[in-house]
């Protein structure tokens, strides 16, 4: 398979058949879900990674919202990823990260001086596996303690976002019939990747992934915070700009 071009575009500005497509692939590895739900979630939004293969096809997306807050007394910026999937034939490969990284590099530009976090749901091992390899830190993580000032921001966001179906006992987002959970061709995880300390942890902290349940996760958008990949990555967005990461393809 070739590699895909990962682009960002403005969701008000996609098309009916762009839309379309977005579903038919989520709807190929999520049940629990249905056109209003899906469509309902991408108003959410104001951003979207777009992935396309050679020939134009559409491939993968992940939605973006985007928000300021102020907390304890300060003032900072939340980007937010919504619904999530690359097609199975190009697993593996990183577009959708990498773009996803240079665009918060631009996010980034568009207000340095204030913090720039990254809230993010995880209902899948994988993209546990994600934070630990582009950030220095995150929360929750099997290797360090939550501060209390970053516990209580979490669940300052996610009783905010999520109300009563957000349970600051557990950092879980359950809700009683699920919005989209993986089919089970999808879910399964090889007992290999269960042995790994991350994904054990994952498993301990959300056992009912399954059915839909989301671990919120907690890390700080910044170029100290990033391993070096990342960080050639957000400062190559950082450095380029807001209007142009929306404007052209990613690097």
């Amino acid at each position: 398979m070739g590699e895909l071009q990962g682009r960002m575009e403005q969701v008000a500005a996609l098309s009916a058949q762009a839309r379309a497509d977005m579903f038919r692939l989520y709807e190929q590895y999520y049940g629990g879900t249905n056109e209003a739900l899906f469509s309902e979630d991408l108003a959410d939004k104001q951003y979207a990674v777009i992935l396309r293969d050679e020939d134009g096809r559409l491939q993968g997306f992940s939605s973006i919202k985007v928000w300021e807050e102020t907390f304890a007394g300060q003032r900072f910026r939340v980007m937010y990823s919504g619904d999530t999937i690359v097609h199975q034939d190009h697993w593996g490969q990183q577009a959708l990260a990498f773009t996803w990284i240079h665009f918060s590099g631009a996010l980034k530009s568009d207000s340095p001086d204030i913090h720039l976090y990254c809230l993010l749901l995880v209902k899948f091992h994988l993209t546990y596996r994600y934070l630990k390899a582009f950030y220095r830190v995150f929360y929750p993580a099997h290797n360090r303690d939550t501060p209390p000032r970053v516990k209580a921001l979490i669940d300052h966001l996610s009783a905010e976002k999520f109300g009563r179906f957000y349970n600051p006992e557990t950092g879980v987002v359950h809700f009683p019939q699920s919005r989209g959970h993986l089919k089970a061709d999808w879910a399964e995880i090889p007992e290999k990747d269960r042995r790994r300390p991350d994904v054990r942890f994952f498993l301990e902290h959300n056992p009912g992934y399954t059915v839909g349940d989301e671990l919120v996760c907690l890390t700080e958008l910044s170029h100290d915070n990033q391993n070096p990949l990342a960080a050639r990555l957000f400062a190559a967005g950082f450095d380029g700009g807001l209007e142009a990461a929306l404007h052209k393809d990613a690097d």
